[in-house]
């Protein structure tokens, strides 16, 4: 993942727009250049490197190889979930500043990490990628989530919202499709084991499945083995 976003940091720097830093991190200066570079080639400026970006930055020639696991550009979001993959709490007391650095950057009050903190690691992605995306107004709630964006089916990138303890409770999850199983996804999110992991959640407990408004659904799905490696969906 990290490649990419390296790799169009640096043709960016190359045709004389600044991205800040060449470190592989999507941040609010990438986005900015990004758009920069949109305005200035007649593309829609709306900060994501879709198809048509692509082939004007990088060219048929130029454009770099992916990983077989890397996130499109094309969903800035997902890229920054995936950067802070391995992410976790503070054991005891104080709570991880990067964490916390998210609730503030976000104006949420948000006491500790010891509080559930997956709505403000999905959000804290959204606005990192999206920045005018509309956000549930208290996103710790996992729930709140079901409003967001616009309604899809379950697809790699998707906000997927999930029920805890009871379907006709309040309790729930929320975090990213990375991929499915025959029973489960495989949702990349945080507070998973006190981390920002994949883990598996059951397809039973699904709520609903939502997308940025601002864009068409991808409609990518990816196969993955209960243990979570990817399956080939093409062997030609």
């Amino acid at each position: 993942m990290t490649y990419d976003v390296r790799a169009m940091q640096a043709r960016l720097v190359s045709m004389g727009f600044d991205p800040g830093p060449v470190d592989g991190a999507w941040g609010p200066r990438t986005r900015a250049a990004v758009i920069e570079f949109q305005l200035a080639n007649g593309l829609k400026p709306d900060g994501i490197v879709g198809p048509a970006t692509r082939g004007v930055l990088f060219g048929p020639a130029a454009r770099p190889p992916k990983p077989a696991e890397s996130v499109p550009l094309d969903m800035p979001w997902l890229v920054e979930a995936e950067r802070l993959r391995g992410t976790r709490e503070a054991p005891g007391a104080p709570s991880s500043p990067i964490i916390m650095d998210w609730a503030d950057d976000l104006g949420i009050a948000y006491p500790n990490d010891g509080v559930p903190w997956c709505g403000l690691f999905v959000a804290h992605c959204i606005r990192t990628g999206l920045p005018n995306d509309p956000i549930p107004s208290n996103p710790l709630g996992a729930r709140n989530w079901l409003t967001y964006g616009q309604s899809c089916s379950p697809q790699f990138g998707a906000t997927l919202v999930f029920w805890r303890g009871s379907k006709a409770g309040w309790q729930g999850h929320v975090g990213f499709y990375w991929a499915e199983d025959d029973t489960a996804f495989h949702v990349l999110g945080g507070n998973q084991s006190d981390s920002v992991s994949v883990t598996r959640i059951a397809k039973t407990r699904l709520l609903w499945a939502r997308w940025t408004a601002y864009a068409t659904p991808l409609g990518i799905t990816r196969r993955a083995s209960p243990g979570g490696v990817l399956l080939s969906t093409n062997e030609a």
